[in-house]
């Protein structure tokens, strides 16, 4: 059995999310193509090496227009069900995006087929989030552990002005979850990371036994 384990010491964002499947040997030309069917223009992705308190990492940046349009759930189903990626991707990619739009409606008061995403609507995380459940499936992952979501502290600069940490949508997607304050005051855990793993993860706990 395969065991794919997040340790969120310090926040995590879509696209720590998907460099860290990378590194573990997600092919990144197989991952481009995947995203080409999506039929989103003017698309790329961009991969550079970083260093973070002297050691190694990938950096996973989406290059996208700077102009970008406000998409709701059906337009954002329609893009991800109309690409060819496999069925799973698929599912997968809607129902972390259903999530979102479920958490957003309940603090907003609104239908979630009426919700406009803003943040999570932009292509960065659209591309975050197809990229993560395509390479869940195409690492073989059976289990998905992660520890206790580290969320920062302070407020956050939204679309709809400065929020607490964590904003209130995002504080919706982690009910029932475990998390911890800090350990810097500003968000560590973005909306697109807490919808991703909220979903995928099959249990919150320490580093379980295994093989690395």
């Amino acid at each position: 059995m395969k065991i794919a384990y997040f340790d969120c010491f310090a926040g995590v964002g879509g696209d720590m999310i998907v460099a860290a499947m990378l590194d573990a040997g997600l092919d990144v030309e197989f991952l481009k193509a995947e995203l080409a069917t999506l039929g989103l223009k003017n698309l790329d992705i961009k991969l550079t090496e970083t260093r973070r308190c002297g050691l190694r990492a990938l950096s996973f940046v989406p290059v996208v227009p700077e102009q970008q349009q406000q998409r709701n759930l059906q337009q954002i189903t329609k893009i991800i069900s109309q690409s060819k990626i496999s069925e799973q991707a698929k599912e997968t990619a809607i129902t972390i995006f259903e999530r979102i739009a479920q958490a957003e409606a309940a603090v907003h008061g609104k239908d979630p087929n009426d919700i406009h995403f803003h943040e999570v609507g932009a292509l960065d995380s659209i591309v975050d989030i197809v990229s993560a459940s395509i390479g869940l499936e195409a690492l073989g992952v059976d289990k998905v552990y992660c520890s206790a979501l580290s969320v920062g502290g302070g407020t956050a600069k939204c679309a709809h002005g400065p929020m607490p940490v964590p904003a209130p949508a995002t504080a919706e997607l982690l009910k029932g979850i475990p998390v911890i304050g800090g350990p810097g005051q500003y968000e560590l855990l973005t909306p697109t990371a807490a919808a991703i793993l909220t979903t995928v993860v099959d249990q919150f706990c320490p580093l379980p036994s295994m093989k690395i």
